[in-house]
């Protein structure tokens, strides 16, 4: 259903709720202005694009979007991926990327796509996201330490060492405002929970570095003053060149803006035991991306642990992440001024526990618990994403994990030939379906095949190569398939083929116990024309009792 959460949730809305999501916005907003400002420095712009992200990019999600709590913003996500366009393409490269992205969204959640997204493995999605999280920790050194250096190599081994040659310019200042806001962000959650520790850790470092004069590099020093004011609205530079070079960056950030955002949407329905509308998210976050680029944002998403604080807070309607969208321009406009004293240090140690957060490294530990398959993808992701690029790493890990999840079910697809003068199952036990088969006599000059799983591409040779393998031609072939759940392309042309070589050969063809859903495929393909309308059995008791018959006559 495409109708934001905002329209269903205002019905009976009461003044009691609307206090309650204020306060939870306030809150969400004040935890959202230091993380704004990092995610844009670290992603190579400036933290007022951060800034312009949360605010326009937050109240759009909230507004539109299809879940009650959802918080958007740039988040650690994006990072990577957004300095890698910066650098290769420009502003205008980054801009443009993050429209077609978010058109791509859009088209995703009008074709009520959204829960097609379920179907990306885990190991993926652990392994970029503990990539990223790396990556992240690996832009942050110089400003953790205070290192002199003009500039960091983009490369993660090169950046490495860049900063074993600076190690020791480090600044004792930075190394110590780090360090104490560190601290506050471990420890000041036990203190009070009420207020955000990042907000505390910004605001001791700054009071500190003011207060005892220190030289260190500040937000003002490195990008100059924050104007108290959005900027005005304006088309970035397009052309169809630079559409062709970054719709592959567009790509990528549709699918991390896809996947983060319904990703924080199920674990704020697991909190307050609500559910989502996935498609409409999908729109919101779409329009949101699109609007966003033209105040020089930079693409925007649902905040997992931002909704978190939401729901914890009381926040229980989208009218509390506008509230969040709202704080944040206000500060900006009354405050804009103070955020140029923040210092370098305190944001690289903000964004040094997002990364630890982000690593998941519990669920990096468990997954390499799991099956070789699964671990590969897991270490290619997780590989491809430190040392080539995000864009890689994801697809390289959907396809592996595609072929692996094949030969799984190759593995569990099987031909079972029974030959004539056998008795088809020899008393054994059917462990799948848990009963006895029994005895069936099969009469000389018929050839029974039993097939099992999914009649698939990657099961389709098998069945050809089983059926090659018989000496004598039958007269009679039977196909059980009473344990095929489905059949695809390929599996009907190697049906199609093997009837067609028994027919040279004067064989019968019959297929017994055909599922509901194979069959519709087959009927779709011409079954009766090439089988024949009485080759199908109901199951293999009546097909061998027409392979009597036949040959009987």
């Amino acid at each position: 259903m495409l109708v934001p959460k905002l329209v269903t949730t205002l019905r009976g809305y009461t003044r009691a709720q609307f206090a309650a999501d204020g306060v939870a916005g306030v809150i969400v907003g004040i935890v959202a202005l230091p993380l704004a400002i990092a995610f844009g420095i670290a992603s190579g712009v400036t933290p007022q694009q951060g800034l312009v992200t949360a605010i326009v990019g937050g109240f759009l999600i909230s507004a539109l979007g299809g879940s009650r709590v959802q918080i958007g913003g740039p988040t650690g996500a994006f990072v990577v991926i957004v300095a890698d366009v910066v650098a290769r393409h420009g502003l205008d490269g980054l801009l443009v990327a993050t429209m077609l992205a978010g058109a791509l969204l859009i088209g995703l959640g009008l074709a009520r796509l959204g829960g097609a997204l379920k179907f990306i493995p885990r190991p993926v999605i652990v392994g970029f996201t503990s990539g990223i999280a790396v990556l992240i920790f690996s832009t942050q050194v110089r400003d953790l330490l205070g290192l002199r250096l003009a500039s960091v190599p983009a490369e993660f081994g090169a950046k490495w060492v860049a900063y074993a040659g600076a190690v020791r310019t480090a600044t004792p200042a930075a190394i110590a405002l780090s360090a104490g806001a560190l601290a506050i962000l471990v420890f000041w959650p036990r203190v009070s929970r009420r207020v955000p520790a990042p907000f505390v850790a910004l605001v001791a470092a700054t009071v500190a570095c003011t207060a005892l004069d220190l030289r260190v590099e500040t937000i003002g020093s490195r990008f100059g003053e924050i104007r108290a004011a959005l900027p005005a609205p304006a088309l970035p530079h397009l052309s169809l060149p630079l559409v062709r070079e970054v719709f592959p960056s567009a790509i990528t950030i549709a699918l991390l803006a896809a996947i983060e955002s319904l990703l924080s949407a199920v674990v704020a329905d697991g909190m307050l035991g609500t559910r989502h509308r996935s498609n409409m998210e999908l729109v919101a976050q779409g329009v949101a991306n699109v609007v966003t680029p033209l105040f020089g944002g930079i693409p925007a998403t649902g905040a997992i642990a931002r909704t978190a604080t939401n729901v914890r807070n009381g926040g229980r309607t989208p009218v509390a992440g506008i509230v969040h969208a709202l704080t944040l321009l206000v500060i900006v406009l009354a405050a804009g001024g103070l955020v140029a004293r923040i210092p370098m240090a305190a944001l690289a140690a903000i964004l040094v526990v997002v990364s630890y957060h982000m690593s998941e490294w519990r669920s990096f530990r468990d997954e390499l618990r799991g099956p070789r398959g699964d671990v590969a993808v897991l270490l290619l992701t997780f590989g491809l994403t430190i040392a080539i690029d995000l864009t890689v790493a994801v697809q390289a890990g959907i396809l592996v994990a595609a072929l692996v999840f094949l030969r799984r079910m190759t593995a569990v697809s099987g031909v079972r030939p029974v030959g004539a003068d056998a008795r088809f199952g020899e008393a054994d036990e059917d462990e799948e379906e848990g009963r006895e088969v029994g005895w069936l006599n099969v009469p000389p000059g018929v050839q029974v095949f039993e097939v099992g799983g999914p009649f698939f591409f990657g099961a389709a040779e098998e069945f050809r190569e089983a059926i090659g393998r018989v000496g004598a031609p039958p007269k009679v072939l039977v196909v059980e398939m009473s344990r095929v759940p489905f059949i695809d392309a390929t599996g009907v042309h190697a049906l199609r083929t093997v009837v067609d070589r028994s027919r040279q050969g004067g064989a019968r063809v019959l297929l017994a116990g055909l599922r509901p859903g194979p069959r519709a495929t087959l009927e779709r393909a011409g079954m009766e024309e090439w089988l024949g309308a009485d080759a199908l059995a109901p199951d293999l008791d009546a097909a061998v009792d027409r392979a009597r018959a036949h040959l009987a006559a």
